[in-house]
């Protein structure tokens, strides 16, 4: 197993290597080329939908996004019910269409996302429906039309603050001055 201290020194050697190959790439077409404000480091092997580590230069602001919860999908359903939220992919997906929201309202887009904490509740069977938060999520980060991919974490909660609701997503973006 490799330690922490050679995993940090890999990500900023790849991160680096990442940079480097763009800065040539442009300077060899005649241009001088800055460093990228925002470098997202892929995960060794994996076609998983999320960075192994995203780098952020002086050059890019930061924003930090409130969580996200759930908006209410079905008024006639019992207060405080799953029913009332949808399952795991609509909930996310409505959590994301929120954030996706506020990120327009600030002048960003999904692809400005660099990381992602996602909290989840746990279903009537105690478990977390963690394929049910993919669904939702891989239509967000990791297409076609916006293949950039934030660093996320995902951990089960034992309940959120709106009884119902299954997940809270909060994000942090960066962008380019």
């Amino acid at each position: 197993m490799i330690n922490n201290k050679a995993r940090r020194t890999a990500a900023l050697a790849a991160a680096a290597t990442a940079g480097a190959i763009f800065a040539c790439s442009v300077f060899a077409a005649g241009k001088a080329a800055p460093a990228p404000a925002v470098v997202r480091l892929p995960l060794e092997n994996s076609d998983f939908p999320i960075s192994a580590a995203v780098t952020v230069s002086k050059d890019a602001d930061t924003y930090f996004l409130s969580g996200a919860l759930p908006p209410m999908i079905n008024k006639d359903a019992p207060k405080g019910s799953v029913e009332a939220y949808g399952n795991m992919e609509t909930q996310t997906t409505g959590a994301l269409t929120l954030i996706k929201g506020t990120l327009a309202r600030l002048g960003l887009t999904m692809g400005d996302v660099i990381k992602m904490t996602v909290f989840m509740a746990p279903d009537k069977d105690n478990k977390m429906d963690f394929p049910g938060l993919m669904a939702g999520y891989t239509k967000f980060f990791g297409t076609a039309e916006q293949p950039n991919k934030p660093a996320r974490s995902a951990v089960m909660v034992a309940a959120l603050v709106a009884p119902g609701a299954l997940v809270e997503i909060e994000v942090i973006a960066a962008k380019a001055r």
